[in-house]
Protein backbone atom coordinates (compact mmCIF):
# COMPACT_ATOMS: atom_id res chain seq x y z
CA UNK A 1 0.00 0.00 0.00
CA UNK A 2 0.80 4.13 -0.16
CA UNK A 3 -0.46 4.20 3.01
CA UNK A 4 0.83 2.65 6.26
CA UNK A 5 -0.54 2.98 9.83
CA UNK A 6 2.97 3.14 12.28
CA UNK A 7 2.92 5.75 14.15
CA UNK A 8 4.84 8.89 12.81
CA UNK A 9 4.62 11.14 16.25
CA UNK A 10 6.36 10.38 19.17
CA UNK A 11 5.50 12.67 22.13
CA UNK A 12 7.41 10.44 24.82
CA UNK A 13 10.49 11.45 23.35
CA UNK A 14 9.27 14.95 23.32
CA UNK A 15 11.13 15.80 26.69
CA UNK A 16 14.51 14.38 25.93
CA UNK A 17 14.57 15.92 22.58
CA UNK A 18 13.72 19.56 23.79
CA UNK A 19 16.37 19.12 26.40
CA UNK A 20 18.73 18.12 24.24
CA UNK A 21 17.45 21.08 22.09
CA UNK A 22 17.88 23.55 25.22
CA UNK A 23 21.47 22.55 26.19
CA UNK A 24 22.84 23.13 21.67
CA UNK A 25 20.52 26.93 22.94
CA UNK A 26 23.10 27.10 26.29
CA UNK A 27 26.66 26.24 23.77
CA UNK A 28 25.58 28.92 21.28
CA UNK A 29 24.48 31.63 24.46
CA UNK A 30 20.66 31.87 22.81
CA UNK A 31 17.87 32.18 24.46
CA UNK A 32 15.77 30.07 22.19
CA UNK A 33 15.18 29.04 18.39
CA UNK A 34 11.98 29.03 16.06
CA UNK A 35 11.51 25.39 14.37
CA UNK A 36 8.98 25.70 11.69
CA UNK A 37 7.29 22.90 9.34
CA UNK A 38 9.68 24.05 6.15
CA UNK A 39 12.01 23.16 4.15
CA UNK A 40 14.57 25.22 2.22
CA UNK A 41 12.27 25.44 -0.64
CA UNK A 42 9.72 26.87 1.22
CA UNK A 43 6.78 24.44 -0.20
CA UNK A 44 4.03 23.18 2.29
CA UNK A 45 5.21 19.30 1.86
CA UNK A 46 8.76 18.01 3.33
CA UNK A 47 10.93 15.20 2.88
CA UNK A 48 11.15 12.75 6.17
CA UNK A 49 14.58 14.54 6.30
CA UNK A 50 13.22 17.78 7.33
CA UNK A 51 9.74 17.15 9.39
CA UNK A 52 12.46 18.82 12.39
CA UNK A 53 8.64 19.84 13.86
CA UNK A 54 7.78 16.49 13.91
CA UNK A 55 10.80 14.89 15.11
CA UNK A 56 11.29 17.84 18.21
CA UNK A 57 7.28 17.95 19.16
CA UNK A 58 5.82 15.20 18.20
CA UNK A 59 2.98 17.47 15.91
CA UNK A 60 2.78 16.18 12.64
CA UNK A 61 0.31 18.68 10.98
CA UNK A 62 1.35 20.22 7.85
CA UNK A 63 1.70 23.77 9.01
CA UNK A 64 2.86 25.28 12.29
CA UNK A 65 5.70 26.36 14.34
CA UNK A 66 7.54 25.42 17.74
CA UNK A 67 9.31 28.49 19.52
CA UNK A 68 11.89 26.49 21.98
CA UNK A 69 13.28 29.28 25.01
CA UNK A 70 14.99 27.43 27.70
CA UNK A 71 12.24 27.40 30.34
CA UNK A 72 9.08 27.39 27.80
CA UNK A 73 8.32 25.94 24.49
CA UNK A 74 5.08 27.07 22.35
CA UNK A 75 4.01 24.88 19.46
CA UNK A 76 1.86 27.21 17.28
CA UNK A 77 -1.04 25.23 15.49
CA UNK A 78 -4.20 26.48 13.33
CA UNK A 79 -7.55 25.55 13.76
CA UNK A 80 -7.59 22.37 11.47
CA UNK A 81 -4.96 20.87 14.35
CA UNK A 82 -5.95 22.20 17.24
CA UNK A 83 -7.73 18.66 18.57
CA UNK A 84 -4.65 16.67 17.35
CA UNK A 85 -1.99 18.57 18.56
CA UNK A 86 -3.24 17.92 22.66
CA UNK A 87 -2.83 13.87 21.64
CA UNK A 88 0.31 14.62 20.06
CA UNK A 89 3.19 16.52 22.14
CA UNK A 90 4.17 16.10 25.56
CA UNK A 91 3.32 18.41 28.07
CA UNK A 92 6.51 19.91 28.16
CA UNK A 93 5.09 22.11 24.97
CA UNK A 94 2.12 24.21 25.40
CA UNK A 95 -0.57 24.45 22.68
CA UNK A 96 -0.72 27.93 20.94
CA UNK A 97 -3.59 29.03 19.03
CA UNK A 98 -2.20 29.98 16.24
CA UNK A 99 -2.59 33.20 14.60
CA UNK A 100 -4.90 34.25 16.71
CA UNK A 101 -1.82 34.36 18.98
CA UNK A 102 1.12 35.59 16.71
CA UNK A 103 4.93 34.29 17.14
CA UNK A 104 5.90 37.99 18.27
CA UNK A 105 3.23 38.50 20.64
CA UNK A 106 3.90 34.87 22.41
CA UNK A 107 7.61 35.65 22.12
CA UNK A 108 7.72 39.54 23.45
CA UNK A 109 5.95 37.88 26.32
CA UNK A 110 7.76 35.21 27.04
CA UNK A 111 11.32 37.44 27.02
CA UNK A 112 10.07 40.68 28.59
CA UNK A 113 13.47 41.63 29.19
CA UNK A 114 14.65 40.75 25.30
CA UNK A 115 16.83 38.44 24.42
CA UNK A 116 18.09 36.27 21.17
CA UNK A 117 16.34 33.87 19.23
CA UNK A 118 18.04 31.90 16.22
CA UNK A 119 16.42 30.62 13.48
CA UNK A 120 18.29 28.99 10.27
CA UNK A 121 18.00 31.40 7.04
CA UNK A 122 17.35 28.71 4.54
CA UNK A 123 14.08 28.11 6.70
CA UNK A 124 12.49 31.47 6.66
CA UNK A 125 10.86 33.33 3.78
CA UNK A 126 11.64 36.90 3.42
CA UNK A 127 8.61 38.30 4.35
CA UNK A 128 7.41 36.18 7.18
CA UNK A 129 10.94 36.40 8.93
CA UNK A 130 10.67 40.40 8.04
CA UNK A 131 7.39 40.46 9.81
CA UNK A 132 8.06 38.61 12.70
CA UNK A 133 11.31 40.58 12.90
CA UNK A 134 9.28 44.24 13.09
CA UNK A 135 6.83 43.33 15.97
CA UNK A 136 9.71 42.86 18.37
CA UNK A 137 11.37 45.14 20.10
CA UNK A 138 13.68 44.23 22.26
CA UNK A 139 14.13 40.41 21.27
CA UNK A 140 16.81 39.80 18.19
CA UNK A 141 16.46 36.96 15.37
CA UNK A 142 19.59 35.96 14.40
CA UNK A 143 20.91 33.57 12.11
CA UNK A 144 22.41 30.58 13.04
CA UNK A 145 23.19 27.00 11.86
CA UNK A 146 20.33 24.92 12.37
CA UNK A 147 20.16 23.22 16.34
CA UNK A 148 17.43 20.14 15.44
CA UNK A 149 19.51 18.83 12.33
CA UNK A 150 22.50 19.54 15.17
CA UNK A 151 20.89 17.08 17.94
CA UNK A 152 19.12 14.58 15.21
CA UNK A 153 21.70 11.84 15.25
CA UNK A 154 19.26 9.43 12.82
CA UNK A 155 18.22 12.32 10.30
CA UNK A 156 17.22 10.75 7.07
CA UNK A 157 19.38 11.35 4.03
CA UNK A 158 17.78 13.99 1.41
CA UNK A 159 15.75 12.27 -0.74
CA UNK A 160 17.49 11.01 -4.62
CA UNK A 161 14.11 10.05 -6.11
CA UNK A 162 13.79 9.88 -9.94
CA UNK A 163 12.55 12.62 -11.94
CA UNK A 164 10.30 12.19 -14.98
CA UNK A 165 8.73 13.59 -18.22
CA UNK A 166 5.19 15.18 -17.75
CA UNK A 167 4.83 15.63 -22.09
CA UNK A 168 3.15 18.16 -23.64
CA UNK A 169 -0.17 16.01 -24.50
CA UNK A 170 -0.81 16.04 -20.57
CA UNK A 171 0.66 19.46 -19.79
CA UNK A 172 -0.94 21.14 -22.57
CA UNK A 173 1.95 22.98 -23.42
CA UNK A 174 5.97 22.53 -24.13
CA UNK A 175 7.79 23.62 -21.53
CA UNK A 176 9.67 25.89 -23.83
CA UNK A 177 7.57 27.59 -24.54
CA UNK A 178 6.23 28.47 -20.84
CA UNK A 179 9.89 29.38 -20.72
CA UNK A 180 9.93 31.88 -23.30
CA UNK A 181 6.35 33.52 -21.83
CA UNK A 182 7.45 33.76 -18.42
CA UNK A 183 11.08 35.62 -19.34
CA UNK A 184 9.11 37.94 -21.50
CA UNK A 185 7.59 39.03 -18.01
CA UNK A 186 10.31 39.91 -16.06
CA UNK A 187 10.12 43.37 -16.83
CA UNK A 188 13.41 45.04 -16.09
CA UNK A 189 14.19 41.84 -13.80
CA UNK A 190 17.17 39.73 -15.65
CA UNK A 191 16.73 36.88 -13.39
CA UNK A 192 14.11 35.22 -11.13
CA UNK A 193 14.57 33.05 -8.65
CA UNK A 194 12.67 29.70 -8.15
CA UNK A 195 12.62 27.89 -5.28
CA UNK A 196 9.15 26.28 -5.01
CA UNK A 197 9.63 22.63 -6.02
CA UNK A 198 5.87 22.04 -8.25
CA UNK A 199 6.28 26.07 -9.70
CA UNK A 200 9.81 24.18 -11.30
CA UNK A 201 8.41 21.13 -11.92
CA UNK A 202 5.79 22.68 -13.86
CA UNK A 203 7.81 25.27 -15.84
CA UNK A 204 9.75 22.22 -17.08
CA UNK A 205 7.31 19.86 -17.45
CA UNK A 206 9.05 17.26 -15.07
CA UNK A 207 7.66 15.37 -12.26
CA UNK A 208 9.42 13.62 -9.44
CA UNK A 209 9.71 11.46 -6.03
CA UNK A 210 11.32 13.73 -3.16
CA UNK A 211 8.05 14.01 -1.33
CA UNK A 212 5.42 11.43 -0.17
CA UNK A 213 2.03 12.17 -1.94
CA UNK A 214 3.71 15.00 -3.96
CA UNK A 215 5.36 14.16 -7.11
CA UNK A 216 8.04 16.93 -7.64
CA UNK A 217 11.91 16.90 -7.28
CA UNK A 218 13.85 19.05 -4.88
CA UNK A 219 15.92 21.92 -6.52
CA UNK A 220 16.33 25.41 -7.22
CA UNK A 221 15.80 27.32 -10.60
CA UNK A 222 17.03 30.49 -12.01
CA UNK A 223 14.46 32.04 -14.96
CA UNK A 224 16.55 34.15 -17.08
CA UNK A 225 15.30 36.67 -19.75
CA UNK A 226 17.25 35.63 -22.39
CA UNK A 227 14.47 32.70 -22.05
CA UNK A 228 17.25 30.62 -20.56
CA UNK A 229 17.54 28.40 -16.95
CA UNK A 230 19.75 27.42 -14.44
CA UNK A 231 18.27 24.27 -12.99
CA UNK A 232 20.35 23.56 -9.51
CA UNK A 233 19.44 19.72 -9.11
CA UNK A 234 21.62 16.31 -8.54
CA UNK A 235 22.11 15.10 -12.16
CA UNK A 236 21.27 11.60 -10.60
CA UNK A 237 17.78 12.33 -10.36
CA UNK A 238 17.45 12.76 -14.02
CA UNK A 239 18.27 9.65 -15.72
CA UNK A 240 15.60 8.90 -16.74
CA UNK A 241 14.30 12.55 -18.95
CA UNK A 242 16.83 11.60 -21.81
CA UNK A 243 16.94 15.19 -23.62
CA UNK A 244 14.32 16.23 -22.45
CA UNK A 245 15.38 19.82 -20.86
CA UNK A 246 17.26 20.60 -23.70
CA UNK A 247 19.86 23.41 -24.47
CA UNK A 248 18.50 26.15 -22.88
CA UNK A 249 18.06 24.46 -19.25
CA UNK A 250 21.37 24.02 -17.60
CA UNK A 251 21.86 22.01 -14.65
CA UNK A 252 24.18 22.50 -12.22
CA UNK A 253 24.84 20.75 -8.79
CA UNK A 254 22.47 22.06 -5.79
CA UNK A 255 26.15 22.74 -4.06
CA UNK A 256 27.12 25.26 -5.97
CA UNK A 257 23.09 27.41 -5.60
CA UNK A 258 24.64 30.13 -3.49
CA UNK A 259 27.75 30.51 -5.31
CA UNK A 260 26.11 31.13 -8.74
CA UNK A 261 23.73 33.78 -7.22
CA UNK A 262 26.49 35.90 -6.12
CA UNK A 263 27.85 36.22 -9.53
CA UNK A 264 24.37 37.16 -11.01
CA UNK A 265 23.82 41.16 -12.79
CA UNK A 266 20.81 41.81 -11.38
CA UNK A 267 17.75 42.77 -10.54
CA UNK A 268 17.18 39.51 -9.47
CA UNK A 269 13.44 39.13 -8.63
CA UNK A 270 12.68 36.98 -5.57
CA UNK A 271 9.11 36.15 -4.08
CA UNK A 272 8.99 37.34 -0.73
CA UNK A 273 6.64 34.93 0.93
CA UNK A 274 8.83 31.69 -0.64
CA UNK A 275 12.24 32.84 -0.78
CA UNK A 276 14.54 31.33 2.04
CA UNK A 277 16.23 34.36 3.53
CA UNK A 278 19.79 32.88 2.79
CA UNK A 279 19.29 33.81 -0.44
CA UNK A 280 18.25 37.26 0.11
CA UNK A 281 21.04 37.46 2.47
CA UNK A 282 23.42 36.56 -0.12
CA UNK A 283 22.46 38.67 -2.76
CA UNK A 284 22.81 41.54 -0.65
CA UNK A 285 26.17 40.79 0.56
CA UNK A 286 26.79 41.10 -3.28
CA UNK A 287 25.03 44.03 -3.94
CA UNK A 288 23.01 42.53 -5.80
CA UNK A 289 20.14 44.29 -6.37
CA UNK A 290 16.63 42.60 -5.67
CA UNK A 291 13.24 43.40 -6.66
CA UNK A 292 9.91 41.69 -5.03
CA UNK A 293 7.90 39.91 -7.32
CA UNK A 294 5.61 37.07 -7.04
CA UNK A 295 7.48 33.79 -8.26
CA UNK A 296 6.37 33.59 -11.78
CA UNK A 297 5.01 30.66 -12.18
CA UNK A 298 2.36 30.68 -9.97
CA UNK A 299 -0.16 31.93 -11.28
CA UNK A 300 0.03 30.75 -14.86
CA UNK A 301 0.37 27.41 -13.30
CA UNK A 302 -2.66 27.59 -11.16
CA UNK A 303 -4.70 29.02 -14.19
CA UNK A 304 -4.98 25.34 -16.29
CA UNK A 305 -5.27 25.04 -19.75
CA UNK A 306 -7.96 22.97 -21.75
CA UNK A 307 -5.32 20.21 -21.71
CA UNK A 308 -4.68 20.57 -18.12
CA UNK A 309 -8.89 20.51 -17.34
CA UNK A 310 -9.55 17.39 -19.82
CA UNK A 311 -6.71 15.49 -17.88
CA UNK A 312 -8.69 16.67 -14.65
CA UNK A 313 -12.41 15.58 -16.06
CA UNK A 314 -11.00 12.19 -16.82
CA UNK A 315 -8.93 11.70 -13.87
CA UNK A 316 -12.78 12.41 -11.45
CA UNK A 317 -14.72 10.34 -13.62
CA UNK A 318 -11.45 7.51 -13.24
CA UNK A 319 -11.38 8.15 -9.57
CA UNK A 320 -15.30 8.61 -9.43
CA UNK A 321 -16.26 4.95 -10.70
CA UNK A 322 -13.48 3.52 -7.94
CA UNK A 323 -14.89 5.94 -5.25
CA UNK A 324 -18.57 4.13 -6.19
CA UNK A 325 -17.05 0.54 -5.80
CA UNK A 326 -15.81 1.37 -2.70
CA UNK A 327 -19.62 3.06 -1.83
CA UNK A 328 -21.22 0.85 -2.29
CA UNK A 329 -18.43 -2.25 -0.49
CA UNK A 330 -18.70 -0.09 2.18
CA UNK A 331 -22.90 -0.13 2.63
CA UNK A 332 -22.72 -3.62 2.39
CA UNK A 333 -21.15 -4.45 5.50
CA UNK A 334 -22.57 -5.33 8.85
CA UNK A 335 -21.89 -2.19 11.48
CA UNK A 336 -19.30 -2.85 13.68
CA UNK A 337 -17.26 -5.16 11.25
CA UNK A 338 -14.64 -2.52 9.83
CA UNK A 339 -12.06 -0.39 11.13
CA UNK A 340 -10.95 2.68 10.31
CA UNK A 341 -7.79 0.98 8.27
CA UNK A 342 -9.83 -1.89 6.97
CA UNK A 343 -11.51 1.45 5.14
CA UNK A 344 -8.13 3.29 4.32
CA UNK A 345 -7.02 -0.96 2.72
CA UNK A 346 -10.31 -0.97 0.61
CA UNK A 347 -10.39 2.44 -0.82
CA UNK A 348 -6.82 2.26 -1.80
CA UNK A 349 -7.44 -1.44 -3.48
CA UNK A 350 -10.41 0.14 -5.57
CA UNK A 351 -8.03 2.88 -6.65
CA UNK A 352 -5.44 1.04 -7.54
CA UNK A 353 -7.19 -1.36 -9.60
CA UNK A 354 -7.93 1.56 -11.95
CA UNK A 355 -4.53 0.54 -13.07
CA UNK A 356 -3.79 4.66 -13.70
CA UNK A 357 -3.05 5.52 -9.76
CA UNK A 358 0.66 6.50 -9.59
CA UNK A 359 0.00 7.70 -5.51
CA UNK A 360 -2.55 8.68 -3.04
CA UNK A 361 -2.76 12.66 -3.30
CA UNK A 362 -2.52 13.12 0.36
CA UNK A 363 -2.66 10.32 3.37
CA UNK A 364 -6.22 9.18 3.65
CA UNK A 365 -8.49 10.74 6.43
CA UNK A 366 -11.03 7.62 7.83
CA UNK A 367 -12.30 8.83 10.75
CA UNK A 368 -15.32 7.70 12.45
CA UNK A 369 -16.99 8.98 15.17
CA UNK A 370 -15.23 11.32 17.71
CA UNK A 371 -12.21 11.19 15.02
CA UNK A 372 -14.18 12.77 12.81
CA UNK A 373 -13.77 15.81 14.11
CA UNK A 374 -10.08 15.98 13.60
CA UNK A 375 -9.53 17.74 10.95
CA UNK A 376 -6.55 16.18 9.61
CA UNK A 377 -6.91 12.99 11.67
CA UNK A 378 -4.57 10.11 10.81
CA UNK A 379 -5.26 6.44 11.26
CA UNK A 380 -2.68 4.00 13.07
CA UNK A 381 -2.16 0.97 14.37
CA UNK A 382 -2.59 2.59 17.51
CA UNK A 383 -5.74 5.09 17.33
CA UNK A 384 -7.44 2.35 14.61
CA UNK A 385 -11.63 2.51 15.93
CA UNK A 386 -14.20 0.32 14.87
CA UNK A 387 -17.17 1.52 12.89
CA UNK A 388 -19.81 1.17 14.64
CA UNK A 389 -23.92 1.50 14.27
CA UNK A 390 -24.49 5.37 14.82
CA UNK A 391 -21.25 6.67 13.67
CA UNK A 392 -20.89 9.19 11.12
CA UNK A 393 -17.46 8.15 8.91
CA UNK A 394 -15.61 10.93 7.10
CA UNK A 395 -13.23 9.95 4.77
CA UNK A 396 -11.62 12.38 2.50
CA UNK A 397 -8.98 11.11 0.12
CA UNK A 398 -7.77 11.15 -3.54
CA UNK A 399 -5.51 9.90 -6.00
CA UNK A 400 -2.66 10.90 -8.68
CA UNK A 401 -3.00 10.17 -12.16
CA UNK A 402 -0.62 11.73 -14.39
CA UNK A 403 -3.91 13.27 -16.23
CA UNK A 404 -5.03 15.28 -12.93
CA UNK A 405 -4.64 14.95 -8.84
CA UNK A 406 -8.04 14.45 -6.95
CA UNK A 407 -9.34 15.22 -3.98
CA UNK A 408 -12.83 14.39 -2.15
CA UNK A 409 -14.68 14.13 1.07
CA UNK A 410 -17.65 11.77 1.63
CA UNK A 411 -19.32 11.40 4.93
CA UNK A 412 -21.52 8.49 5.17
CA UNK A 413 -23.96 7.07 7.76
CA UNK A 414 -23.38 4.21 9.70
CA UNK A 415 -26.72 2.28 10.73
CA UNK A 416 -28.77 4.87 12.31
CA UNK A 417 -27.64 8.47 12.79
CA UNK A 418 -28.98 11.14 15.42
CA UNK A 419 -31.39 14.10 14.41
CA UNK A 420 -28.34 16.36 15.06
CA UNK A 421 -25.89 15.10 12.79
CA UNK A 422 -28.14 14.80 10.22
CA UNK A 423 -29.43 18.50 10.70
CA UNK A 424 -25.97 19.27 10.66
CA UNK A 425 -25.44 17.70 7.54
CA UNK A 426 -28.09 18.84 5.41
CA UNK A 427 -26.97 22.84 6.84
CA UNK A 428 -22.85 21.34 5.21
CA UNK A 429 -24.97 20.48 1.91
CA UNK A 430 -26.53 23.57 2.11
CA UNK A 431 -23.13 25.45 1.71
CA UNK A 432 -21.57 23.23 -0.28
CA UNK A 433 -24.15 24.21 -2.99
CA UNK A 434 -24.15 27.59 -2.40
CA UNK A 435 -20.94 27.55 -3.83
CA UNK A 436 -21.84 25.06 -6.35
CA UNK A 437 -24.72 27.40 -7.78
CA UNK A 438 -22.05 30.84 -7.03
CA UNK A 439 -22.02 33.04 -10.16
CA UNK A 440 -20.08 36.43 -9.68
CA UNK A 441 -18.42 39.28 -11.32
CA UNK A 442 -14.84 39.16 -12.67
CA UNK A 443 -12.86 40.11 -9.88
CA UNK A 444 -13.88 38.92 -7.12
CA UNK A 445 -11.51 37.02 -4.58
CA UNK A 446 -11.82 33.62 -2.21
CA UNK A 447 -12.40 35.67 0.08
CA UNK A 448 -15.80 37.03 -1.66
CA UNK A 449 -17.27 33.90 -2.00
CA UNK A 450 -16.48 31.87 1.34
CA UNK A 451 -19.09 33.67 3.05
CA UNK A 452 -21.69 31.48 0.84
CA UNK A 453 -20.74 28.00 2.05
CA UNK A 454 -21.02 29.02 5.93
CA UNK A 455 -24.53 30.77 5.93
CA UNK A 456 -26.60 27.47 6.42
CA UNK A 457 -24.64 27.12 9.65
CA UNK A 458 -24.10 30.73 11.02
CA UNK A 459 -28.17 30.50 11.16
CA UNK A 460 -27.65 27.72 13.50
CA UNK A 461 -25.18 29.09 15.23
CA UNK A 462 -22.66 26.76 13.60
CA UNK A 463 -19.20 27.40 12.05
CA UNK A 464 -15.84 25.53 10.92
CA UNK A 465 -12.29 26.72 11.31
CA UNK A 466 -10.62 25.88 8.26
CA UNK A 467 -11.20 27.36 5.03
CA UNK A 468 -13.72 26.15 2.31
CA UNK A 469 -11.71 25.51 -0.21
CA UNK A 470 -7.49 25.89 -1.34
CA UNK A 471 -6.36 25.49 -4.74
CA UNK A 472 -5.41 21.88 -6.82
CA UNK A 473 -2.69 21.26 -9.29
CA UNK A 474 -2.36 19.32 -12.24
CA UNK A 475 -0.58 15.90 -11.14
CA UNK A 476 1.28 18.21 -8.90
CA UNK A 477 0.35 19.35 -4.94
CA UNK A 478 -3.30 18.65 -3.89
CA UNK A 479 -2.77 22.03 -1.88
CA UNK A 480 -1.53 25.10 -4.29
CA UNK A 481 -1.87 28.49 -3.77
CA UNK A 482 -2.59 31.13 -4.77
CA UNK A 483 -6.45 30.86 -5.09
CA UNK A 484 -8.32 29.87 -2.06
CA UNK A 485 -11.87 30.09 -0.52
CA UNK A 486 -11.69 31.58 2.52
CA UNK A 487 -10.89 34.64 4.38
CA UNK A 488 -7.95 34.66 3.83
CA UNK A 489 -8.14 34.27 -0.28
CA UNK A 490 -7.21 37.43 -1.43
CA UNK A 491 -6.30 36.56 -4.95
CA UNK A 492 -8.98 37.13 -7.98
CA UNK A 493 -10.70 34.44 -9.32
CA UNK A 494 -9.62 33.27 -12.85
CA UNK A 495 -10.77 30.70 -14.93
CA UNK A 496 -9.31 27.17 -15.16
CA UNK A 497 -8.31 27.62 -11.77
CA UNK A 498 -8.89 24.42 -9.75
CA UNK A 499 -10.81 24.52 -6.05
CA UNK A 500 -12.05 22.41 -3.43
CA UNK A 501 -15.05 23.34 -2.32
CA UNK A 502 -15.23 21.52 1.06
CA UNK A 503 -17.56 23.49 3.97
CA UNK A 504 -17.79 21.05 7.28
CA UNK A 505 -18.72 20.87 11.04
CA UNK A 506 -16.91 19.27 13.69
CA UNK A 507 -18.16 18.48 17.46
CA UNK A 508 -15.65 17.76 19.27
CA UNK A 509 -15.33 13.97 20.82
CA UNK A 510 -18.62 13.36 18.64
CA UNK A 511 -18.24 13.70 15.22
CA UNK A 512 -17.20 15.44 12.09
CA UNK A 513 -19.07 16.12 8.22
CA UNK A 514 -17.21 17.58 5.77
CA UNK A 515 -18.21 17.26 1.97
CA UNK A 516 -16.02 17.84 -0.91
CA UNK A 517 -16.35 18.38 -4.46
CA UNK A 518 -13.35 19.83 -6.68
CA UNK A 519 -14.77 22.71 -9.08
CA UNK A 520 -13.02 24.89 -11.40
CA UNK A 521 -13.73 28.18 -12.21
CA UNK A 522 -15.10 28.79 -15.95
CA UNK A 523 -17.00 31.62 -17.56
CA UNK A 524 -20.95 32.05 -16.36
CA UNK A 525 -24.06 31.50 -19.39
CA UNK A 526 -25.19 34.29 -20.46
CA UNK A 527 -28.21 36.01 -18.49
CA UNK A 528 -30.42 37.82 -20.65
CA UNK A 529 -31.07 41.06 -19.12
CA UNK A 530 -28.32 40.87 -17.07
CA UNK A 531 -25.96 44.39 -16.44
CA UNK A 532 -22.78 42.38 -15.30
CA UNK A 533 -22.53 40.45 -18.59
CA UNK A 534 -19.84 38.99 -17.80
CA UNK A 535 -19.51 36.79 -15.33
CA UNK A 536 -17.54 33.45 -13.96
CA UNK A 537 -18.95 30.69 -12.01
CA UNK A 538 -17.75 27.11 -10.95
CA UNK A 539 -17.76 23.47 -12.95
CA UNK A 540 -17.98 20.66 -10.61
CA UNK A 541 -15.56 18.27 -11.39
CA UNK A 542 -16.21 15.69 -9.07
CA UNK A 543 -19.01 12.90 -9.20
CA UNK A 544 -19.86 11.03 -6.50
CA UNK A 545 -23.19 10.21 -4.81
CA UNK A 546 -24.13 12.22 -1.41
CA UNK A 547 -25.67 10.06 1.17
CA UNK A 548 -29.10 10.87 0.97
CA UNK A 549 -29.49 9.36 4.03
CA UNK A 550 -28.33 12.59 6.29
CA UNK A 551 -30.42 14.88 4.24
CA UNK A 552 -33.00 16.05 5.91
CA UNK A 553 -35.03 17.78 2.47
CA UNK A 554 -37.55 20.04 4.32
CA UNK A 555 -34.43 21.63 5.15
CA UNK A 556 -33.38 22.04 1.57
CA UNK A 557 -34.92 25.55 -0.60
CA UNK A 558 -36.51 24.21 -3.80
CA UNK A 559 -33.17 25.05 -5.79
CA UNK A 560 -30.76 23.33 -3.93
CA UNK A 561 -33.26 20.49 -4.24
CA UNK A 562 -33.29 20.81 -8.04
CA UNK A 563 -29.20 21.14 -8.14
CA UNK A 564 -28.54 17.70 -5.52
CA UNK A 565 -31.27 16.34 -8.12
CA UNK A 566 -29.21 17.01 -11.33
CA UNK A 567 -26.13 16.33 -9.82
CA UNK A 568 -26.80 12.82 -9.00
CA UNK A 569 -28.60 12.59 -12.18
CA UNK A 570 -25.35 13.81 -13.52
CA UNK A 571 -23.34 11.19 -11.54
CA UNK A 572 -25.65 8.28 -12.98
CA UNK A 573 -25.05 9.02 -16.68
CA UNK A 574 -20.96 9.50 -15.90
CA UNK A 575 -20.70 6.51 -13.81
CA UNK A 576 -22.95 3.96 -14.28
CA UNK A 577 -21.32 2.79 -17.83
CA UNK A 578 -18.14 2.32 -15.85
CA UNK A 579 -19.20 0.45 -12.97
CA UNK A 580 -20.96 -3.12 -12.82
CA UNK A 581 -23.07 -5.32 -10.57
CA UNK A 582 -23.30 -4.49 -7.14
CA UNK A 583 -21.69 -0.98 -7.95
CA UNK A 584 -24.19 -0.32 -10.26
CA UNK A 585 -27.55 -1.02 -8.67
CA UNK A 586 -25.75 0.49 -5.66
CA UNK A 587 -24.98 3.66 -7.86
CA UNK A 588 -28.82 3.71 -9.01
CA UNK A 589 -30.71 3.57 -6.16
CA UNK A 590 -27.74 6.20 -4.25
CA UNK A 591 -29.37 9.14 -6.76
CA UNK A 592 -32.33 8.48 -6.99
CA UNK A 593 -34.16 11.61 -7.45
CA UNK A 594 -35.23 13.45 -3.48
Amino acid sequence: MFQSFQETASPEQGPARLAALREALQAMTLDGFIVPRSDAHQGEYVAPRDDRLAWLTGFTGSAGYCVALRDSAGVFVDSRYRVQVKAQVADVFTPVDWPEVGLAEWIAKALPDGGRVGFDPWLHAVEPLRSLQGKLDTVTLERCANLVDRIWEDQPAPPTGQASVQPPELAGEAHGDKITRLAARLGRADTAVITLPDSIAWLLNIRGSDIPRNPVAHSFALLHADATVTLFIDKAKLVDLGDHLGPRVSVVSPDSFLAVLATLSGPVAIDPATCPVIVADTLSEAGIEMIEAQDPCVLPKACKNETEIAGSRAAHLRDGAAMVRFLAWLDRQPPGSLTEIDVVSALEAERRATNALRDISFETISGTGPHGAIVHYRVTEKTNARVEDGHLLLVDSGGQYVDGTTDITRTVAVGHVGEEEAAAFTRVLRGMIAISRARWPKGLAGRDLDALARVPLWEAGLDYGHGTGHGVGSYLCVHEGPQRLARTGTVPLIQGMILSNEPGFYREGAYGIRIENLIVVTGAPALAGASVPDMLSFETLTYVPIDRRLIVTEMLTGPETDWLNAYHATCRARLEPLVECEARDWLIAATEPL
